[in-house]
């Protein structure tokens, strides 16, 4: 999981790929494609 400062160009990166809140965090999750993955704060 990478930790990003813009989780705007992580979405872009595949099509699959979701923006979640969890715990205050931020996470890009993709089921497809699970290396797509990464977080904000």
């Amino acid at each position: 999981m990478k930790v990003v400062h813009s989780l705007k160009t992580a979405k872009k990166r595949d099509k699959d790929c979701r923006v979640v809140r969890r715990r205050g965090r931020v996470y890009v999750i993709n089921k497809r494609n699970p290396r797509f993955k990464a977080r904000q704060g």
